[in-house]
């Protein structure tokens, strides 16, 4: 490029990165309200599904970078769904946050034993949901 053409190029603006998808999956509006809120101070775009079978379909088509799932869900369960999502190649990896009221021990193992990455207890901290999906997915 000449000198002239540097000195008169319009400047371009770098690319935004596209914002990272978090596939929420829960069947309770009070649940969504409240992650949508958290969620929306970070640079995270939430997508969502009310209901397992929902959540494989969305997670397919929309390949999310990290996944929040509920357990107690009508048509499949969170630890169907997240049996199903594990089974799929092109979404093994993705890491998969079980959020649930569900503490007790049974359920936290058979939530790993599904495939989970990691698994928070309602009512959820604000702080430390932010927290582990930065820990697994970054900003």
């Amino acid at each position: 490029m000449s000198a002239f053409a540097a000195a008169y190029a319009i400047p371009t603006a770098p690319r935004a990165e596209p914002k990272k998808k978090v596939l929420l999956v829960d069947d309770s509006a009070t649940t969504h309200m409240w992650i949508k809120m958290i969620l929306s101070k970070t640079a995270y775009e939430l997508i969502s599904a009310r209901d397992g079978e929902e959540g494989v379909r969305t997670a397919l088509a929309e390949r999310p970078d990290l996944i929040l799932m509920d357990v107690v869900m009508p048509r499949m369960n969170g630890f169907e769904a997240t049996r199903a999502l594990r089974e799929r190649n092109e979404l093994r990896d993705t890491p998969i946050i079980m959020v649930t009221t569900r503490s007790e021990a049974k359920n936290v193992e058979e939530g790993y034993e599904s495939g989970c990455s990691d698994y928070i207890t309602k009512p959820i901290d604000g702080i430390e949901l932010v927290a582990k999906v930065r820990d697994f997915i970054g900003e």
